[in-house]
């Protein structure tokens, strides 16, 4: 019986991928039977151009539009009680978001607000969605979030000046539509924020001790895919051949964390964009390299797994933790991400309370070792 595979889930929504996908939008909203769709993006992104092309092909087939665009990074959640009430007002029957994590995110908390008629922080936690929202599409802009595709929708407390969220089945959009034509507007820092934010969800979701072969699967093509193409995608960002397999990867390993978690590294990076309101995937990138190195002890094997994978066929043997290390700071410095947390604004006094948050949130509870109060302080100190 002990060789028997432990009992998991592994939910998805319907995925279409590919560029130039993104002209698909119409056809599948009028598939859900949707007349008036309410936009949601943020201004980043309607700079860019997308949100405007998405609404022409939309108006184009005859369906009502709405724009909400109120929205900034780390949603907060008066800006989702807000768009539920455009939502309600106008009339609207789908939700689609166009961005990154931050619009994502969003989207389908507003959605389950406008369904459920009460106010985000009473869904807060694991399972707490009564009623699932209107049907939700997605075309994310970041490679990284991977919110198009997982369980979970993050958002700001901004009364509390903490990063919270949703998890439940409901959070899962109806439909992804990822093109990887939409990054190539992405500028360096975000490229590489949310290329590395894709990472750690490999990293993390595969030492998790919710795991399973699925979630493995997804997670070490992700690191493979990342480790291949996210300092060329940084370096020359319309290069589509680079786009399009990161953009892969941001699905996979969205797709590994969706079902198997997370860990530390994330319930860190929660409480300090919560406080600091500072983006998530930069939090991650600045916190990985001391996180690994105290989970090590407890997850080698795969830990040494990770290393094979992203050493590929370059000479060396296992470098144990610092040979880990060394690959992802010579990434993160090629990207320029290298500084320390002070450089967010974060001081040594600030440890405590963030401390506190980060013991509330559920990611650490996967984290392949148990975590202690005076382990996450100490880990504070060493990234400051």
């Amino acid at each position: 019986m002990s060789d028997l595979l432990p009992i998991r889930k592994f939910v998805i929504p319907e995925i279409i991928f590919g560029s130039g996908s993104r002209h698909l939008i119409a056809q599948h909203v009028l598939s859900l039977h949707g007349r008036s769709v309410l936009l949601v993006s943020d201004p980043g992104v309607i700079r860019a151009g997308w949100t405007g092309e998405v609404a022409d092909l939309l108006s184009l087939k005859g369906l009502d539009v709405t724009l909400f665009h109120d929205i900034t990074p780390n949603p907060k959640t008066a800006e989702i009680m807000k768009g539920a009430e455009v939502y309600r007002q106008n009339g609207c029957d789908v939700i689609i978001s166009v961005g990154g994590g931050s619009a994502i995110d969003c989207g389908k908390a507003l959605g389950v607000v406008a369904t459920n008629h009460c106010h985000i922080l009473e869904m807060e936690g694991v399972d707490a969605v009564k009623l699932p929202g209107p049907p939700m599409i997605c075309i994310p802009t970041t490679a990284g979030s991977s919110a198009d595709v997982s369980q979970f929708a993050a958002f700001s407390d901004e009364t509390r000046r903490r990063k919270t969220g949703i998890v439940s089945k409901t959070m899962v959009p109806d439909l992804t539509i990822i093109d990887p034509e939409t990054t190539v507007t992405m500028p360096p820092r975000l490229t590489a924020a949310t290329g590395l934010d894709a990472l750690c969800h490999g990293i993390e979701a595969y030492v998790s001790n919710a795991s399973s072969t699925i979630t493995d699967l997804n997670a070490l093509e992700a690191i493979r895919l990342l480790t291949e193409n996210l300092l060329r995608a940084y370096d020359s960002p319309e290069d589509l051949n680079a786009r399009e397999p990161v953009m892969l990867a941001s699905m996979y390993a969205g797709l590994a964390m969706s079902n198997a978690s997370l860990g530390l590294v994330h319930s860190m990076a929660h409480s300090l964009g919560g406080y600091l309101d500072y983006p998530h995937g930069e939090c991650n990138a600045k916190l990985l390299k001391h996180v690994i190195p105290y989970n090590y002890p407890f997850a080698s094997e795969r830990y040494r797994k990770i290393e094979q994978i992203m050493r590929g066929s370059k000479p060396g043997g296992y470098g144990g933790p610092d040979g880990l290390v060394e690959m992802l700071e010579r990434m993160v410095q090629h990207m320029g991400m290298e500084q320390g947390l002070s450089e967010l604004g974060m001081k040594e006094e600030d440890i405590p309370y963030l401390t506190d948050i980060a013991l509330q949130d559920a990611c650490h509870y996967t984290n392949p070792r148990p975590v202690v109060r005076r382990d996450i302080e100490e880990l504070f100190l060493r990234a400051l």
